[in-house]
């Protein structure tokens, strides 16, 4: 009998003690996952040592032929900053760094700013609905792409439950009144990479970038779902360039 009663406590107690551990993590990772993922490299692309590609099935799929007729090719500038995100959450506002820590509990000034900024715009995300998330790049500061910024340092391209990002017309009609959004380069077919170079630079005015663009970001989607994203980085693109240790280059605000 007492060793039953034993057996019972010690369990609950290891209960308890996993599940104090598993809020600690939730308190420091309210979504208990990645804010945003990393999008798969086309095969022009420039890649790091743990970067992945898309296979190449995709790749036609983005550059030349599409399945059929419900396949929509969306081309955006893809920006240089850092990825960030705004959550409800029990009701709350709560912004994020791309792993999905407390923006405010970040090592870096830059997402303290990012966490300080959207408290100020608490009012202007009362359209995020409990669990999903407004996703976007913060530029104020510099990494490997210098801007003198014609908008505000916040860059909204992403509506998202969990992982399923909302559809780029629905999207648009949601976000695109109330937040900056990407650059938008093409919509319809099957473009390719070398085409959308060649143009990228032709005016770099809508976020002011100073310097050649990064590359783009393509964006398939089938039937009013989101099927996957690819990317292209120029292969002369320096990761991080104007990030130091002590030293952080700002983009000014035009």
């Amino acid at each position: 009998m007492i060793h039953r009663v034993k057996v019972q406590n010690g369990q609950h107690l290891v209960l308890n003690h996993y599940q104090a551990k598993e809020d600690r993590v939730k308190q420091d990772k309210p979504l208990g996952y990645k804010n945003y993922g990393s999008i798969g490299h086309l095969p022009e692309s420039r890649m790091g040592p743990a970067d992945k590609s898309v296979h190449s099935g995709q790749s036609v799929i983005c550059q030349e032929k599409a399945r059929d007729k419900h396949d929509i090719i969306i081309v955006q500038e893809k920006l240089d900053g850092s990825n960030v995100g705004i959550a409800k959450i029990n009701g709350e506002i709560v912004a994020l760094s791309r792993a999905g820590y407390l923006a405010s509990s970040s090592p870096y000034e830059q997402h303290h700013m990012f966490a300080a900024w959207v408290d100020k715009n608490r009012l202007r995300f009362d359209f995020i609905s409990e669990g999903s998330r407004l996703v976007g790049e913060w530029l104020a500061v510099a990494h490997g792409t210098m801007y003198k910024l014609r908008h505000e340092p916040f860059v909204a391209f992403d509506l998202m439950i969990k992982h399923q990002r909302t559809c780029y017309e629905s999207f648009m009609r949601i976000v695109g009144g109330r937040f900056i959004t990407p650059r938008l380069l093409h919509y319809g077919s099957p473009i390719s990479v070398g085409w959308i170079m060649k143009r990228i630079d032709l005016d770099r005015s809508y976020h002011g970038a100073t310097e050649p663009i990064e590359g783009a970001v393509w964006r398939v989607e089938r039937k009013g779902l989101v099927d996957f994203l690819a990317k292209f980085v120029r292969h002369d693109k320096v990761d991080g360039e104007y990030l130091g240790d002590n030293i952080m280059m700002w983009n000014p605000v035009k």
